[in-house]
């Protein structure tokens, strides 16, 4: 269990925390599934997504690979583009067009690598970027978003470490030790050392912190204030968090943050490589359609009773809407050795 709360009323929310509100209908085995079989199956298949029945569907080039996915409980698709195809057209992208402002990852759903451009890609950066896609063929296609890349960190009142707010993502413990921590994003990690209350009380200190390239961080509690593993869900109620797991193209999820508080979504793609705007790069990110605001950085993102990711940055925001990326918590936690309790 983790509980991924607010930073700005982290004291309000342990002294009113309420008791969990029931979890959502999850599918763990299909998630599961879909993480077996990529391990199984590696190269031989291009991806894999749930469709709007729910049913997991895996891209194939080859009737053995779909006999395997068949005997897993799978549905095979077959498509155009091999997994060394896409792995190949990705290479191309980061040698020839690794532009602050751009963002790709395969879509499985349309057996493509998709390049999102933001809106400070333009002129010369823009026609530089067109030109990589168009020689890459069908495996490529870009799409503009609106917007900007950006991490989502934002200064102003609320100042709760390096002049920053950020939001705790997930509380987590090391099991040979008991020792508690906190997990968040990695770029709210590099401004601070420390984390504290609205109040101003200092809470955790930093251990260690990843960003760019990945984007997490780890904080160790230095107090004994409260850290129940929920999700504050910003309606008096809150989500219990009792595991974790990696995300599925296809999966509906929830985000949680101290900006803009609950949102839904779909997840688009895995292995997301990610350049904002500022220039820091990330990879292995979550896209989905969720969108987040300034000052959501290092919310949780979750499915039911699942940990999923730390919010990292994306576009738009809750009004208009926009693409929000997250970096996997199942990589944080196997690093730092923790776990969600």
């Amino acid at each position: 269990m983790k509980i991924p709360f607010r930073l700005a009323l982290l004291a309000a929310l342990v002294a009113g925390m309420t008791a969990a509100a029931p979890a959502a209908q999850a599918a763990p085995d299909v998630a599961q599934l879909a993480t077996t079989l990529s391990a199984q199956l590696g190269a031989r298949t291009a991806g894999s997504y749930l469709d709007q029945a729910g049913q997991l569907v895996v891209t194939v080039t080859d009737e053995a690979t779909a006999d395997a996915a068949r005997a897993a409980g799978a549905t095979p698709k077959f498509v155009a583009h091999s997994a060394t195809q896409l792995a190949a057209a990705t290479a191309e992208l980061t040698r020839s067009a690794s532009i602050p402002g751009t963002a790709w990852a395969v879509d499985p759903v349309t057996n493509q690598v998709v390049v999102s451009a933001d809106s400070t890609v333009t002129g010369a950066k823009l026609a530089q970027l067109q030109n990589v896609v168009t020689g890459l063929g069908t495996t490529t296609r870009l799409e503009r978003v609106a917007g900007t890349f950006r991490p989502l960190i934002t200064g102003g009142d609320a100042i709760l470490g390096g002049g920053f707010r950020c939001s705790l993502g997930f509380n987590v413990n090391r099991p040979s030790t008991g020792e508690a921590f906190l997990l968040t994003a990695g770029h709210c990690g590099n401004v601070t050392t420390t984390w504290s209350t609205s109040a101003g009380q200092v809470f955790a200190t930093r251990v260690a912190t990843s960003f760019p390239g990945n984007d997490f961080s780890i904080f160790r509690y230095t107090t004994n204030i409260a850290r129940p593993g929920a999700v504050d869900l910003y309606n008096g109620t809150t989500r219990d968090i009792a595991n974790s797991a990696n995300a599925t193209v296809g999966q509906t999820v929830t985000r949680s943050g101290s900006t803009s508080h609950v949102h839904s979504g779909r997840v688009t793609a895995l292995n997301t490589t990610v350049h904002y705007s500022d220039g820091s790069t990330v990879t292995g990110m979550i896209a989905t359609t969720v969108c987040a605001e300034p000052g959501d950085s290092g919310g949780s993102l979750f499915a039911g009773n699942t940990a999923l990711g730390l919010t990292s940055g994306g576009s738009g925001n809750c009004t208009s809407g926009g693409q929000t990326f997250f970096q996997p918590v199942s990589e944080a936690l196997s690093v730092y050795g923790v776990s969600v309790y």
